[in-house]
């Protein structure tokens, strides 16, 4: 996986520090996201995978280091600037983040109503061709409560196409999906990022999935990147913490329990007394 330019990279992080509290969510992180590519993030459960998404299309803002998207630097971009940089974004939402009120059809299209003033035709169109992309034009009246929750996500993923973004980010795409379900959105993404041209990142941890849908890979634990490369580069690497990850194992360096008191210590000191 070549790491070596920023330049040559669609999405650059450098020396990342995300802090809450007194916790380092991210210590001194880099990353480099080829464009073209598809990318996937992956780590434990509490890592920050979502948190790098947020850092990403800044809703969040790091303590320091610089994260750049297709050459602008996302932490100091003034609002008008962020926002037209989010519009050459497309995300999928873990939940799909549906409108509840609103048809499939008027969830596609709530983007092009908000940014853009396009012909109520020309959006009628778009919507169609997106809806068709994921197979559901024949559901455009239904209701996001009428849907199951493989279609929601398909419709949240028109959605997120919409606009023909340049970047898609996709929060864990698989979780709660049946194996049909499943099949269809990793079909999806694969041809929509063939057929679009996207810079695909895929924040997940269903490695057998990933590692027939991603092109690289990067392994996140306690802060760190602490493994990347190809999906075979990282099955044939010895590091303990990616051996655990991948080998779904419970005992090894990632710990089981959130860092507390000692145990014994909580249990009987006396301020659980007072």
């Amino acid at each position: 996986m070549n790491t070596e330019s920023g330049e040559a990279s669609a999405i650059s992080i450098r020396n990342l520090v995300f802090e809450r509290g007194d916790r380092a969510i991210f210590d001194h992180v880099d990353v480099e996201i080829p464009r073209g590519r598809i990318t996937a993030i992956m780590g434990p459960s509490g890592t920050g995978k979502t948190t790098l998404l947020g850092l990403v299309t800044g809703r969040l803002h790091p303590s320091s280091g610089d994260i750049r998207v297709g050459g602008l630097p996302v932490q100091s971009l003034r609002t008008h600037e962020l926002y037209a940089l989010r519009m050459r974004m497309g995300v999928l939402f873990q939940n799909g983040a549906l409108l509840t009120e609103l048809s499939a059809f008027e969830n596609v299209a709530f983007p092009l109503r908000e940014h853009t003033d396009l012909s109520e035709s020309m959006i009628h169109s778009l919507v169609l061709m997106k809806l068709q992309a994921v197979g559901l034009r024949g559901a455009a009246d239904l209701m996001p409560a009428e849907l199951s929750g493989g279609m929601a996500r398909r419709v949240a993923l028109a959605r997120a196409i919409v606009m023909d973004p340049e970047f898609i980010f996709y929060d864990e795409p698989f979780t709660g999906l049946d194996p049909i379900s499943m099949s269809a959105i990793v079909r999806l993404i694969r041809s929509l990022h063939k057929t679009l041209g996207l810079t695909t990142v895929i924040v997940s941890h269903d490695v057998d999935i990933l590692e027939h849908l991603a092109d690289d890979s990067y392994l996140f634990s306690e802060g760190k990147v602490v493994a990347r490369g190809t999906p075979d580069e990282l099955r044939k690497n010895r590091s303990r913490w990616v051996q655990q990850f991948i080998g779904g194992m419970a005992d090894g360096p990632v710990p089981f329990h959130y860092p507390s008191r000692e145990y014994d210590e909580e249990l009987l000191g006396e301020d659980q007394w007072r």
